[in-house]
C-alpha cells in the first residue's frame, strides 16, 4: 500500500473496459459492483460491545452504455454470466481486474428514446461471487 502520490496515479475511468462472457463490450460507460455482506450478531460473555459474524453476500451492480446495437435484448435471459472489468490507467501504479461470478440481469429495457438525445443504456444485475484477477499493492 502506497503511504504517498501524486494526483497522476489516481485511477482515470476513461480506461476501464467491460467483457460479457468473453465478449467486449466497447460501449460499456461505465459499472459498478457492490457486495454488501450479511451478518448475524454475536453475543459474548465478559464482552461489552457486539460482534458480527458475516454468513452471506448481497451483489448488486450496474452496466451502463452507450446503445449502439440490439446486444441486450438478444442475449438477456435468466441463465447466469459473467462480467470481467478492468482499470488499466497507464499513469497508475499497476491494473485492477475482476471478474464477477454468477451475473443475473434484472430487467430488459426494451425500448427508452428521446428525442435530442444520445441513447443509453443502464441495466441493473445481481451476481453471487467475484474473483480478484489483478490488483494494485
Amino acid at each position: 500500500m502506497s503511504t504517498s502520490y501524486t494526483p497522476d496515479r489516481i485511477f482515470n475511468g476513461t480506461y476501464g473496459e467491460v467483457w460479457l462472457d468473453g465478449t467486449y463490450l466497447p460501449q460499456a460507460t461505465a459499472l459498478e459492483a457492490k457486495a454488501s455482506f450479511d451478518k448475524q450478531e454475536v453475543n459474548q460473555a465478559r464482552v461489552p460491545g457486539k460482534g458480527y459474524k458475516i454468513v452471506g453476500l448481497d451483489g448488486k451492480g450496474t452496466l451502463k452504455m452507450n446503445k449502439i446495437d440490439s446486444t441486450f435484448i438478444n442475449i438477456l435471459g435468466p441463465e447466469m454470466k459473467s462480467l470481467k472489468t478492468s482499470v488499466d490507467d497507464p499513469d497508475a501504479y499497476g491494473a485492477e481486474r475482476v471478474m464477477l461470478t454468477g451475473v443475473v440481469f434484472d430487467e430488459l429495457t426494451l425500448a427508452d428514446w428521446e428525442l435530442k438525445k444520445l441513447q443509453e443504456e443502464s441495466v441493473a444485475f445481481t451476481f453471487t461471487g467475484w474473483e480478484l484477477m489483478d490488483t494494485v499493492e
